[in-house]
């Protein structure tokens, strides 16, 4: 017998078995950038794109902040989580005014991770 074929095999699925199990973790990052100790909420905000794709979607709404406006940016869960509480992807769309609450960014900016939306036919659905 060959001696590669003897070490291919043993190298292959070692190859294989490590690859499959370094996936998971590269398909996800952090939470640390949120303070997830504060929830801050964000009233009659408008909605101004709702990007609903893995593998994290994403709500972006304009805030009336001391006459001006800001940009927030709040990150949510999967499709496919979403969809679980209730989301498709046309749930929200641009000129939507929706209530959020979030875990803000540590570094201040605005934006964080959404916990919940009160969107306008008058239900509360969870983000994560």
């Amino acid at each position: 017998m060959n001696i590669s074929r003897k070490i291919a095999g043993p190298i292959g699925g070692f190859c294989l078995l490590a690859s499959a199990l370094a996936a998971p973790a590269l398909a996800h990052h952090s939470f640390a950038m949120f303070d997830q100790t504060q929830i801050t909420k964000k009233a009659n905000v408008t909605v101004s794109e709702f990007r609903y794709t893995n593998p994290h979607s994403f709500v972006v709404v304009n805030v009336r902040e001391n006459g001006k406006v800001k940009r927030y940016v709040f990150e949510c869960n999967s499709i496919n989580m979403m969809g679980r509480a209730g989301w498709k992807f046309n749930t929200i769309k641009a000129g939507d005014k929706v209530d959020v609450t979030f875990y803000p960014l540590r570094n201040g900016k605005p934006g964080g991770m959404l916990k919940t939306i009160k969107i306008p036919d008058g239900r509360t659905l969870n983000a994560w």
